[in-house]
């Protein structure tokens, strides 16, 4: 089982509508694990629930953590709780922090962010601050009253361009890209829809220009394989059989080797295991082309197996 431990609450505050903030620290006062811009941690709520959120405070501060999240309308209950329940002196589980969604270095960026899709780019900005790198931020939501931390980032100036929909339409993405020089990283984060229409504005620019986050697994095409395939708990020595209509993920936890995951569509990349052998058919939303190539990671509740055999890490 992944390991987890133990939180408190110590903060929370409304960030916009539908929006709260949560500032979690260690009961006892131990440092927590440290962290770079991009990352998540996986909050396990009362009952077994699991939701992954993106760290949005100061990474230099090693004893808390902040998130902020979103009431989701029609959600599977995190996020109620989250709001209606959970408050300051409440514990909840944690597991993390891992990055899939990293800042490399470059020396200007442009970052575009959909409403909660804020969360992972305001500590990227910070570290761009840091470093003196320029940067733009594009930042749409339905109204300027649910631009979560609007108001803070207000204080950049000129290169933060607040653009809610209710007054300015859709994001002008081609406009705001024509800032696009060589050298510079778009970063993205937000609904579907908004990262479909990035890629496709930035079709155009070199390969790994653009590296986005998503809240949602993308349209995948139909399994290779369908077909039952085995897979081989190293640890153990342990040989399942994963049936054609369940998941690695499934059948693992039900033999008795936990693996901690959350968004069960491929997304958050808490449920990652490493492959020792064979070949795997990746359904995720998380690795580029070259980690899915290399073939050594893979999710557990969407990926299935091009071989016969998978031996895995656990």
């Amino acid at each position: 089982m992944a390991e987890t431990r133990t939180l408190r609450v110590t903060g929370k505050e409304p960030v916009a509508d539908d929006v709260v903030a949560l500032t979690l620290a260690d009961p006892g006062g131990a440092r927590l694990p440290d962290w770079t811009p991009g990352a998540h941690i996986d909050v396990i709520l009362p009952g077994g629930l699991t939701r992954q959120y993106s760290l949005c405070g100061d990474r230099w501060d090693a004893h808390s953590y902040r998130i902020a999240v979103l009431r989701e309308r029609g959600g599977r209950g995190g996020s109620a709780y989250v709001h209606d329940v959970l408050a300051v002196g409440g514990v909840v589980g944690l597991g993390g922090p891992r990055n899939n969604f990293p800042l490399v270095p470059a020396g200007r960026y442009l970052f575009i962010a959909g409403g909660i899709g804020i969360t992972p780019l305001l500590p990227m900005i910070a570290q761009a601050e840091l470093l003196g790198a320029d940067w733009q931020l594009l930042y749409g939501g339905r109204r300027e009253a649910s631009l979560a931390f609007g108001h803070d980032l207000l204080g950049y100036g000129d290169r933060v361009h607040l653009r809610p929909e209710d007054r300015h339409g859709l994001l002008d993405l081609p406009g705001f890209l024509a800032r696009w020089r060589p050298g510079t990283r778009v970063y993205c984060c937000g609904p579907a829809p908004l990262l479909a229409a990035v890629e496709r504005a930035c079709a155009g620019l070199p390969p790994h220009t653009l590296r986005t986050e998503r809240f949602v697994a993308s349209a995948a095409a139909g399994l290779a394989r369908g077909a039952p395939f085995e897979i081989e708990l190293a640890r153990s020595g342990t040989v399942l059989t994963v049936p054609a209509h369940s998941s690695v993920l499934d059948v693992v936890t039900a033999a008795g080797a936990g693996v901690l995951s959350s968004c069960r569509q491929g997304v958050c990349g808490t449920c990652e295991i490493t492959v020792l052998a064979g070949e795997p058919e990746h359904r995720d939303s998380v690795l580029d082309d070259a980690e899915r190539a290399a073939g050594t990671r893979m999710f557990a509740c969407v990926s299935r197996a091009r071989s016969d055999r998978l031996v895995v890490d656990l």
